[in-house]
């Protein structure tokens, strides 16, 4: 294996090239977390993984609870499957509430401001009683705790790293909460060293391949922790040395060797999910375009594996326009297979797709 073979490799294991799953939950639970903070374009990371859903069919599994959406890892939102969302985050949340301890300090909350908060928000929602971060911030206001836009996001992120609350239904536009004992009744609890090791085996299963530096990354533990991961199901792994660096993965599928394009949206699994992206990026080519560009954290153009451009969009009444912009000019196949990818977004959204080069 050299470093030109991982873009088709993890395109396969990602289900991104080709996919073995029928349910968002079901993708979701393989893929172990799904990063989520901008939700339209996270189900769309969703849906492209999963040919002829819709994006109203995966807001109909997140509103039943069949997919849930929680601060762990980074930290940042993810999808995450109910069965899995406590012994993820209480595997991963010590790590961010230290990250969060310099604006939990300035922002004046402590422990027992903590204590009295989960409180109180789980006598609010208790019940199924799914309320509005507003909501919530306005129940906590009669009750002597003072909030503002700042202070309630971190209040608010702390009830969801103690596993006292997640995601509820939305309510139109607007994202609720919910207990966790209430919306995933049935959520694993293991062991640490159990948790370290079941995490590794879905990052490796799922992203490979990819190195222990990636793993870290993505799941926010310490080095030590992705070590001893790797130590636990090296058996279940694959691995080979590249360069000098080790990458570990499960080949559960043969990659696709058809040329493939893809859109991906902002914060895919596919870019963001490792700390090396190397693999990814012809810097010997694009370079310079790709530090002036946000192609990191933006939409993504995927030709074959490796990142030609991004993408926009914007939604109108009767269709969505994307406006490809790529890194060198594309000849009259790449146009049409960046259309049909377009076509493929438009579909999921159950709307016409219209280029505008």
């Amino acid at each position: 294996m050299t470093i030109a073979d991982i873009p088709a490799l993890r395109l396969s294991n990602q289900q991104i090239s080709q996919t073995e799953f029928n349910s968002p939950s079901e993708l979701v639970k393989y893929l172990g977390a799904v990063q989520a903070q901008d939700f339209n374009a996270s189900k769309w990371g969703l849906g492209l993984r999963l040919p002829g859903i819709s994006d109203a069919e995966i807001e109909k599994e997140f509103d039943e609870g069949r997919i849930l959406r929680t601060h762990i890892m980074r930290p940042t939102w993810h999808f995450v499957a109910p069965e899995d969302i406590r012994w993820i985050t209480e595997l991963t949340a010590p790590r961010v509430k230290a990250l969060c301890a310099f604006m939990n300090r300035k922002m004046e909350l402590n422990e027992a401001i903590f204590k009295k908060t989960n409180k109180l928000i789980t006598r609010a929602l208790k019940g199924n009683n799914y309320l509005t971060r507003a909501e919530i911030g306005a129940t906590l206001q009669k009750r002597g705790i003072a909030v503002n836009d700042l202070r309630i996001i971190y209040i608010i992120m702390r009830a969801e790293l103690d596993t006292i609350i997640c995601s509820g239904p939305r309510h139109g536009k607007l994202f609720t909460y919910a207990l966790t004992e209430e919306r995933a009744p049935g959520s694993k609890i293991l062991k640490r060293d159990e948790a370290i090791a079941e995490l590794a085996a879905r990052y490796f299963i799922s992203h490979g391949p990819a190195a222990m530096q990636d793993f870290a990354w993505w799941s926010g533990l310490a080095m030590s922790d992705a070590k001893a991961g790797i130590e636990m199901v090296k058996s279940e792994l694959q691995k080979e040395n590249i360069d000098g660096q080790t990458y570990w993965y499960e080949n559960a599928m043969n990659p696709s060797k058809a040329p493939t394009t893809f859109l991906l949206p902002i914060f895919d699994e596919y870019i963001i999910a490792y700390k090396d992206r190397t693999a990814v990026f012809d810097k010997d080519k694009f370079g310079k375009v790709i530090q002036r560009g946000n192609v990191i954290s933006g939409n993504t153009i995927v030709e074959n594996g490796k990142v030609i451009g991004t993408w926009t969009r914007t939604i109108m009444k009767d269709k969505v326009v994307v406006k490809p912009i790529t890194f060198i000019k594309p000849s009259r196949d790449q146009k049409k297979s960046i259309g049909a990818a377009a076509d493929h977004y438009g579909s999921f959204l159950g709307s016409k797709a219209e280029i505008n080069w």
